[in-house]
């Protein structure tokens, strides 16, 4: 999560049934978010929404493919590993493992970061 991102946040974005569906099913592979609204049974629009959602809290990653024609289209990867939920003392806390990025990804991140 993004040090932005409070836990009744993230909570309310992993209460979406479309937002643990992408985090489901880019855990085992990227795919786009054509093939997600395929899969999610969803709309683009609504596909795109859950994606900024996922980005702003770090649980997903966005990476660039090129298709054999040339073009370049956007791929996503889950990046949450693990979720664990405490209340403790009359506090929640959750603390979250995410998956490392390669070295490309952080570079264009950062670059993204400077605009």
């Amino acid at each position: 999560m993004s040090e932005d991102a409070d836990p009744p946040e993230l909570l309310a974005l992993l209460d979406d049934e479309y937002a643990r569906a992408i985090l489901t099913e880019t855990s085992a592979e990227p795919m786009s978010a054509s093939t997600l609204s395929d899969r999610c049974d969803a709309s683009l629009p609504t596909i795109y929404r859950r994606l900024e959602r996922l980005r702003e809290c770090d649980l997903i990653s966005e990476q660039t493919e090129l298709a054999p024609d040339g073009n370049h289209y956007s791929v996503y990867a889950a990046r949450l590993e693990r979720l664990e939920v405490t209340l403790e003392d009359g506090e929640l806390s959750l603390e979250i493992t995410r998956k490392d990025e390669d070295v490309a990804d952080k570079f264009t991140r950062m670059w993204e970061g400077l605009r």
